[in-house]
């Protein structure tokens, strides 16, 4: 648990960031509206900032892998990295602040094509991340922000160095369940597959505000993941043919998955 000044790190500010508002959690962490300090060179009056949860060896390690995976890839489509420090023993890392909001929670409605271009700039990512030999696992609605001209993917919270051996350590909250691949849920070890069924499942929400698992008990932890456990995925009737066979696609037999450069081919088709 936080001390009482962590605490009051998290409300007020970071360093020499003060903070505006919350702009949610994420994978080990929280996410805040921050003012740009004047020795930041960057062209913005705002910065988003991710306070990483936790103090110590533990959260070290999680703020380390963070940072080493963005420092691994160079990509348009990822949110750029700014900055990164500690103060009491909290870690932090800021970033450009995206105002039109994530696809969970947009500052406006999108268009349909806006929502696929926005899906596939965080397949186009992914791409880039797994030809660093990197898993982002945490690809839903809410870490995929919206640009004017499409999206970024965002937080690398839960990234994942490929290594022989590799299993799931630290999975994410609650609200990543219902887009996280199943065989990840059961211990296997990650791989891009398994983000491209998360691509999937985040372009089903996205274009029929339901998940593949229907309507989830979320005031309940144990019976959310026991409803994804026991239910198999499922696309719905509702959706659009050429949507749904990409989506059946992503989720299918991981041995016949597109990559994630062939899901942003597909979704830049659709999108027109």
């Amino acid at each position: 648990m936080a001390s009482t000044e962590d605490r009051g790190l998290r409300v007020e500010g970071i360093a020499d960031y003060e903070f505006v508002r919350s702009l949610g959690t994420g994978s080990n962490g929280e996410f805040f509206l921050a003012r740009r300090p004047p020795r930041l060179p960057v062209d913005a009056e705002y910065v988003a900032v991710k306070v990483v949860g936790g103090t110590g060896e533990d959260a070290f390690r999680r703020a380390t892998r963070e940072l080493k995976a963005f420092a691994a890839v160079r990509s348009p489509f990822l949110v750029t990295l700014y900055d990164a420090g500690q103060q009491a023993g909290v870690f932090y890392y800021s970033m450009e602040y995206l105002p039109g909001g994530s696809l969970a929670a947009p500052a406006e409605r999108p268009s349909r094509a806006t929502v696929l271009r926005a899906i596939a700039c965080a397949a186009r990512a992914a791409q880039a991340l797994h030809e660093e030999g990197i898993v982002h696992r945490d690809i839903r609605p809410g870490n995929v922000l919206l640009t004017e001209d499409g999206g970024k993917l965002s937080d690398l919270g839960l990234s994942q160095v490929l290594h022989p051996g590799a299993t799931v350590t630290g999975m994410g909250g609650l609200s990543s369940v219902e887009f996280t691949d199943p065989a990840l849920l059961q211990g296997d070890k990650p791989t891009p597959g398994g983000d491209v069924w998360s691509l999937g499942a985040t372009l089903h929400w996205a274009m029929t505000g339901t998940g593949l698992y229907g309507e989830l008990p979320t005031h309940d932890p144990l019976l959310t993941l026991r409803k994804v456990y026991s239910t198999p995925p499922r696309v719905s009737d509702d959706t659009e043919p050429a949507i749904a066979e990409l989506i059946t696609n992503c989720i299918g037999d991981v041995a016949k998955r597109p990559t994630a450069s062939g899901v942003a081919d597909r979704l830049y088709q659709l999108a027109g």
